[in-house]
């Protein structure tokens, strides 16, 4: 059976990502920044019949990528999904587009969002590039939002996180070009949808499972045509 590594694991959509895996019969290695406090993501684990490996990895920690791409030499890797991702300081699900808004900017905040919604995926990439090459399918993926289309932009606010997903598009693109030609790898950047978890709140239109079943098509459609290409989770494509 194939193998997918999900980062963000310990709740939300990286934890649905992992219990949908699973339940189908991947190996998956979930990684949480701190696995002792990931409880469900323990408890999904214990009873998965040794299909779910859950590592330590903090995507603002880039030794602890290199520690665990380290650790997983040899291992073919078919879809590295890179799921983790913050808002920063604050609350979208409390406050809308009142967070973030301009007049309110924190730029260590900023940078604290840059580093794990655009760089974190970036140097996980570069970090298990031989690992994905090494694999049948050979995706990379990572979970973008629609507010990173600036085309798509009708509302304003969000700035660091806009700022942050529309990066990591442009970074996505680039990825599936270099990696296309190199390595026969697919790489794209996927919208959730606006999903009820602790970042998208109560009032949002669907639930982890539906986004993660969707996404998860998706993924399996990705080829050489369809990389480098942004697309929502209900197979739609969206404007970059």
């Amino acid at each position: 059976m194939p193998t997918v590594l999900v980062t963000g694991a310990a709740r939300g959509l990286g934890l649905e990502l992992v219990r949908q895996y699973a339940a189908d019969g991947w190996t998956v290695l979930a990684c949480a920044r701190a696995p002792a406090q990931a409880a469900a993501l323990e408890a999904l684990a214990a009873g998965a019949a040794g299909r779910v490996e859950v590592h330590a990895l903090d995507l603002d920690d880039h030794a602890t990528v290199d520690a665990l791409a380290a650790r997983l030499a040899g291992r073919a890797i078919d879809v590295l999904l890179n799921a983790a991702g913050v808002m920063g300081h604050g609350s979208f699900a409390a406050e809308g587009l009142a967070f973030g808004r301009f007049g309110r900017s924190d730029f260590d905040d900023w940078m604290q969002v840059l580093r794990v919604n655009t760089i974190g995926p970036m140097k996980m990439a570069e970090a298990f590039v031989g690992h994905v090459a090494a694999s049948r399918q050979k995706k990379i993926v990572a979970l973008s939002s629609v507010v990173g289309s600036i085309g798509g932009n009708r509302a304003g606010s969000l700035y660091a996180y806009r700022a942050s997903k529309a990066a990591l598009n442009a970074i996505m693109r680039s990825m599936a070009l270099d990696l296309g030609k190199s390595h026969d790898i697919v790489a794209a950047p996927i919208h959730p949808g606006w999903v009820r978890t602790d970042m998208g709140g109560p009032r949002a239109d669907i639930d982890v499972a539906t986004s993660v079943a969707g996404m998860r098509r998706v993924i399996d459609g990705l080829d050489a045509a369809r990389a480098g290409r942004f697309w929502a989770y209900d197979g739609s494509e969206l404007p970059w």
